[in-house]
């Protein structure tokens, strides 16, 4: 005869939240089910478990990050996705339910980029409306607090060409530094620095003095990649200005290595190596302008010689050299669509902002065309494949 184990006693209970059946069950007793029964509702009202508007800000949209962005997006958006929402909006409502935020809430948490560039302020708004958005959209709300923010006042983040000044210290510094080339190479072909990273010399052909632009190191990962749209890639003419120092830097080199590389380890330069090249550039720009240096206590107690003023500007950064190429295209009387091809710029428009620069060689040119000593400029039309 066997002898069967009874099977333990289940003991269940239900109720229904929001329009939908829930249960909890126990093998102990039906007070132990009901204390599930409870604990789960009391999760569910404050959005601890599922999906519904009464889970908090915090819980929504790191689902909305991992859920929506993660995916789709490079690891640099990702990155700045989630440090919009860890700095700015977790801390000021990440324990509020999704249901009762309100304009004002965001509003304020907008209002907190008031001052600094409009760049800065768009894209927090950005990552603020999409949570919400596709919020309404997934039925979580049923009203888009975000649908009316209004942005604080910003100023203009756009760039500069580089002043006359700058530039003969800039050429004479970029003469003898390590990365000079490769600075210079921006400045005379219009390059982004991720642009002039990639560049192998498989891109330059010295025969017709023409560069390929088809890659571009990705800020933050590194990556090698494509240019985000077909008008990133393009071939734009090496000038004599630096023609002879790449072809000099071409000896012995195979056709897959990079063009400029870092001074002590011979590889690709990074985001890192960039920077710091950048920044010792300056610093003997600075110097040849006339920066003070002298002895300053350092953190540890001890004095050490540091840099005490500074004659460069702060915002001369690489990218002014690519801006400065635009303003050059324009003083030469280049048309605007031949050099929305060499900037690599999705449309007219873009270019159009840098043209719209004018600056004294435009006024004086005017003033020579006015007076018959230079023939006039004749647009044409040129078509890219």
């Amino acid at each position: 005869m066997t002898n069967k184990t009874a099977a333990p006693a289940r003991y269940r209970s239900t109720f229904t939240y929001e329009g939908k059946r829930y249960e909890a069950t126990s093998t102990v007793s039906q007070k132990d089910a009901d204390k599930k029964a409870a604990l789960k509702k009391d999760q569910l009202g404050r959005g601890e478990i599922g999906l519904s508007g009464n889970m908090t800000v915090s819980r929504w949209a790191g689902e909305w990050l991992e859920t929506y962005k993660k995916p789709a997006v490079t690891e640099k958006s990702y990155k700045d996705y989630k440090r919009q929402i860890d700095n700015h909006i977790t801390p000021a409502i990440g324990t509020l339910r999704l249901a009762d935020v309100k304009d004002i809430h965001l509003q304020k948490i907008l209002n907190t980029r008031a001052g600094l560039s409009y760049t800065t302020a768009k894209r927090l708004m950005n990552v603020i409306t999409a949570i919400f958005k596709k919020a309404k959209k997934s039925r979580l709300i049923t009203i888009d607090p975000s649908e009316d923010l209004e942005l604080p006042k910003t100023y203009s983040g756009t760039h500069r060409s580089i002043t006359d000044e700058e530039r003969a210290r800039f050429l004479k510094a970029a003469e003898t530094h390590h990365a000079g080339l490769m600075f210079k190479t921006m400045l005379y072909c219009g390059l982004r620095t991720g642009e002039a990273a990639a560049l192998s010399w498989g891109d330059i052909d010295f025969a017709s003095r023409m560069m390929k632009v088809r890659h571009a190191l990705e800020s933050g990962s590194g990556a090698m990649k494509e240019p985000k749209t077909g008008a990133g890639i393009r071939d734009v003419p090496i000038p004599e200005a630096i023609y002879h120092g790449l072809l000099a830097e071409s000896e012995g080199k195979a056709a897959a290595d990079p063009v400029f590389t870092q001074q002590t380890t011979g590889r690709r330069h990074t985001e890192s190596s960039r920077r710091k090249a950048w920044n010792s550039l300056k610093k003997e720009m600075d110097i040849a302008m006339g920066a003070t240096f002298g002895k300053k206590k350092a953190k540890d107690g001890k004095m050490r010689m540091t840099q005490l003023t500074a004659a460069v500007a702060k915002d001369l950064v690489p990218y002014c050299l690519r801006h400065t190429y635009c303003t050059d295209l324009q003083d030469k009387g280049i048309p605007i669509n031949v050099a929305r091809y060499l900037m690599g710029h999705t449309s007219l428009e873009v270019t159009a902002r840098i043209y719209t620069h004018t600056t004294n060689k435009t006024i004086q040119d005017v003033a020579m065309r006015l007076d018959g000593k230079i023939p006039p400029v004749v647009e044409k039309t040129v078509y890219t494949a």
